[in-house]
């Protein structure tokens, strides 16, 4: 009987697949559904879902696939993902895929009525991953019409799983409340593994030494990370600053956001685009690198992160690991993950959020030094995606049997 480690399983890369052929940048989704490739690269037969085919591909065919998008660079990557999915129309259709794990960790077509008919068609055994159910508790904050899809797939993904991981036990516990509002049954398998961290994010803070430096004016800077959208609650930080940059002038110090414009941002990028008064102190960065990123975090007077929601909190963590305090609301999400470590405000309330800033910026902060004195006593241990997939392959196991 072959062990869990080497045991096949089905992999879903639709998104990465048409990401990738557009030329996107990955998101926050999109590196978890790397890092699973990464993980199951060896053992896995990669799964494309197209408007009107679904393809499992063999396996060197499925290798040659999972390199492509494990690969950095993006130049000619749509025509050798098109020859690859070209040559998978003539290979022999799957067979004997019955009671094979089959993973979705990007909720990818599960709003679809062609998905639910493809899992009984094949026989396969879904194991997905839930990132949030925002667009259903909260859809003041997503696109028209999004929390109708996103209760699809979550419908989809009870009615179809044999197995469910979710990123947190507050994920969880929001899946377990939906099912039970709409009568459906839970997955028999379910386990929450927190996200990993990348191996650059778990090297000692000196790793950093080298810091990405704004400017040389000495002001220290504050570091938001995020798609600028509603919920992400960018426009509260930016009336901050121009709170402060009146009070202060000169010695203002610096908001460097780094996240690519999106939904329901209209009042902040009107902000970021328009206000002289901003101009000098808000530094906006729709792309940046890893070792870029991990030289601002590690040089940041702390992480700014005053969502209104979130399912996880990836920023917080990475900011912890690097040891930089973190400023953040007061959500229940980020208590599981950093305990009493952080500072909590609530979202809402921006006079909080300007005192936070106004003594966090000082070298003498007390709230700064006592973040720090937490951070120490907690000996805080980020998670890793060995732990994450320890749990997975647990649960894989449970499936199968």
């Amino acid at each position: 009987m072959p062990s869990p480690e080497s045991s096949p399983v089905l992999l879903d890369v639709s998104r990465l697949v048409w990401r990738a052929w557009a030329g996107r940048l990955p998101t926050g989704i999109d590196r978890v559904m790397l890092a699973y490739v990464a993980r199951y690269r060896d053992r896995a037969r990669a799964v494309v879902h197209g408007k009107n085919y679904s393809r499992i591909l063999p396996g060197r065919l499925s290798r040659l696939l999972f390199d492509i998008l494990l690969a950095s660079g993006r130049q000619r990557r749509r025509a050798q993902i098109s020859a690859i999915l070209t040559a998978s129309f003539y290979t022999p259709v799957a067979r004997g895929t019955a009671g094979q794990p089959y993973l979705n960790v990007g909720h990818t077509g599960l709003h679809r009525p062609n998905h639910g008919r493809w899992v009984a068609r094949t026989g396969v055994r879904p194991v997905y991953l839930v990132h949030d159910l925002i667009p259903i508790t909260h859809p003041q904050y997503c696109r028209e019409g999004e929390d109708e899809k996103h209760g699809l797939r979550v419908e989809t993904l009870l009615r179809c799983g044999a197995g469910v991981i979710a990123n947190s036990a507050c994920t969880l516990a929001s899946l377990r409340q939906f099912a039970g509002t709409h009568g459906l049954a839970m997955p028999a398998h379910s386990v929450v593994a927190p996200l990993g961290l990348e191996p650059l994010w778990l090297a000692p803070p000196d790793h950093a030494a080298d810091r990405l430096h704004i400017d040389d004016d000495g002001r220290p800077y504050f570091l938001t990370l995020g798609t600028i959208e509603g919920r992400k609650n960018h426009i509260l930080l930016l009336k901050v600053w121009r709170d402060l940059a009146a009070a202060l002038g000169e010695r203002c110090p610096r908001l460097v956001i780094v996240g690519q414009r999106g939904w329901q941002c209209g009042e902040a990028t009107a902000l970021l685009d328009n206000s002289p008064v901003l101009r000098p102190h808000v530094t906006e960065l729709a792309d940046c690198g890893d070792d870029a990123l991990l030289s601002l975090m590690a040089g940041a007077r702390a992480l700014l992160f005053p969502s209104f929601a979130e399912g996880y909190g990836l920023p917080l963590i990475e900011a912890l690991a690097v040891g930089t305090p973190v400023i953040a609301s007061r959500l229940d999400v980020f208590r599981e993950i950093a305990g009493d470590i952080v500072t909590y405000l609530d979202p809402h309330d921006m006079l909080a959020w300007y005192g936070a800033v106004r003594d966090y910026m000082e070298p003498a902060s007390r709230e700064h030094h006592a973040q720090l004195e937490r951070m120490q006593a907690a000996a805080y241990h980020p998670p890793s995606w060995a732990d994450h997939f320890a749990r997975v392959d647990g649960l894989l196991e449970a499936v199968a049997a």
